[in-house]
């Protein structure tokens, strides 16, 4: 009879502890639920915001590109001219600008790096102001000599986000570098124009 009774009680001992194992799986099967679901919506939230980020300044450039910058007197200058590239080229480099700046912006902003160091913030939006005013200025208004005032000052911006987005995020601060030289290029355009 002792033994049936030390049978007995281990075996209700064995049921407790798989009932406890499997409440506890359970448990951590809901919390991992939970943690799998506040991931998901992390990532839907930092996708939006990268969106926005990317797209916000590609479509401002592309407004000012098609509806307040652009004349004739451009067409005309580059096909007199060998050096002087095409606009659509000067455009896509600009678009492309843009498009690589947001991205970098984005990245500091994950970083907490506009809080950090808030300099970062008022160089990318005086280097994004900056290129939303130059193509007015240099192909609207027809101003060359201003539209190189203004891409000199865009560029010195640019310098400033390369060395304020590298000290925060060398990947963001590697994503200007293509800017650079792209503001390089459209200033020696800028330059032809002005003297031309």
């Amino acid at each position: 009879m002792d033994s049936q009774d030390i049978r007995h009680r281990g075996g209700e001992d064995r049921d407790a502890a798989t009932t406890a194992m499997a409440e506890t799986e359970r448990k951590n099967a809901d919390d991992n639920k939970g943690k799998r679901d506040q991931k998901r919506a992390m990532a839907k939230r930092g996708l939006k915001s990268l969106t926005v980020a990317v797209a916000a300044p590609v479509l401002v450039t592309l407004f000012a590109t098609y509806f307040l910058g652009t004349s004739d007197s451009y067409g005309n200058r580059a096909r007199s001219s060998s050096w002087i590239p095409p606009l659509w080229l000067l455009h896509t480099t600009c678009l492309a600008s843009s498009g690589l700046m947001g991205l970098a912006a984005w990245l500091v902003w994950v970083d907490g790096g506009f809080h950090k160091k808030p300099n970062a913030l008022y160089l990318y939006l005086a280097q994004f102001m900056l290129c939303f005013l130059w193509d007015p200025v240099t192909f609207r208004l027809g101003y060359g000599i201003a539209g190189l005032a203004v891409w000199l000052g865009q560029s010195a911006a640019l310098v400033g986000c390369y060395k304020a987005f590298n000290e925060i995020s060398p990947v963001a601060g590697n994503l200007v570098k293509p800017c650079l030289a792209s503001a390089a290029f459209v200033a020696a355009v800028n330059v032809k124009l002005a003297m031309g």
